[in-house]
């Protein structure tokens, strides 16, 4: 890929978490265009593999780490295995992630008539999972907090290093539907600002970046209908989006270079950066 500005990152070490993804392996590879020696971490090792390949053959470092953002044995295993073939990681990208139907209502709003119907094949408020709304903020908090404790001790003994954290404008304003994606978010965003000031004093600068609506494997089907043309629900957040456009993956490396550069952004921590097409400054009117 091309980034649109490069960045000194030579002699750094970054590991992005759900590397394998759409989103978090378009930062890979601009970290690694940028000179860092990048672990691209996931649960699927086989999407880190050719992520990582990619970067090999366009002349990049880069390694595929097998990698379960929720279990601490894994964590620590990779961080083992990242020290051992690239050196400390001195940049941590937290994008692992995601959302999950048993934390998802089928309705927009509540109808109480809906409460009386028997054996309804739809989730309102009510029939919300627990499991399902666990799972989902597990995999969104603890999918970040669990990496950062991983990754970060040399950091922290150096009193050098960078954390991106991979937020959502569902922070700012819920969505309907996703209660539990848009809540599990909203904390990544505080525990971003909790790290940023616990994290101060060892040198660690931490921020966000909060993407807004770009098409990923994740919600295609939510978004796109099989013909390739847009859904109802597409069509509501593109005239809410002034920019009138879904984002592109590449639309996110500006803001992620700039963060993760100390002399760009040395004076930066705390912050959660928007990358929405003016969707969080519209009101509708």
């Amino acid at each position: 890929m091309s980034v649109p500005f490069k960045v000194d990152l030579k002699n750094k070490v970054a590991v992005v978490t759900g590397g394998g993804g759409v989103l978090c392996s378009a930062m890979a590879k601009a970290l690694a265009e940028c000179g860092a020696a990048v672990a691209v971490a996931d649960l699927k090792v086989e999407a880190a593999q050719r992520v990582a390949d990619e970067i090999t053959a366009a002349g990049g470092k880069a390694i595929a780490v097998a990698c379960n953002a929720l279990e601490k044995e894994s964590l620590e295993a990779a961080n083992a295995e990242i020290e051992k073939s690239l050196g400390p990681v001195s940049i941590l990208i937290n994008g692992a992630g995601g959302n999950h139907p048993k934390g998802t209502t089928a309705m927009e709003y509540l109808n109480p008539d809906d409460l009386l119907k028997e054996n309804r094949d739809f989730v309102t408020f009510y029939d919300l999972d627990p499991k399902g709304v666990e799972f989902v903020f597990n995999l969104n908090f603890l999918g970040t907090l669990l990496p950062t404790q991983a990754f970060t001790k040399k950091m922290a003994q150096e009193r050098s290093g960078v954390i991106i954290n991979v937020s959502s404008m569902n922070a700012f304003r819920p969505l309907t539907k996703i209660p539990a994606y848009s809540a599990a978010k909203a904390a990544v965003s505080n525990f971003t600002q909790w790290m940023a000031v616990h994290m101060a004093k060892a040198g660690i600068r931490v921020n966000a970046i909060a993407p807004g609506f770009f098409l990923t494997d994740q919600n295609r089907s939510l978004l796109t209908n099989p013909d390739g043309s847009m859904t109802p629900r597409s069509e509501k957040i593109l005239a809410h989006t002034p920019m009138e456009r879904f984002g592109d993956p590449s639309d996110l490396i500006g803001a992620l270079l700039w963060l993760v550069s100390d002399p760009a952004a040395g004076f930066v921590t705390g912050v959660v950066v928007p990358v929405d097409g003016g969707f969080a400054a519209y009101s509708g009117v």
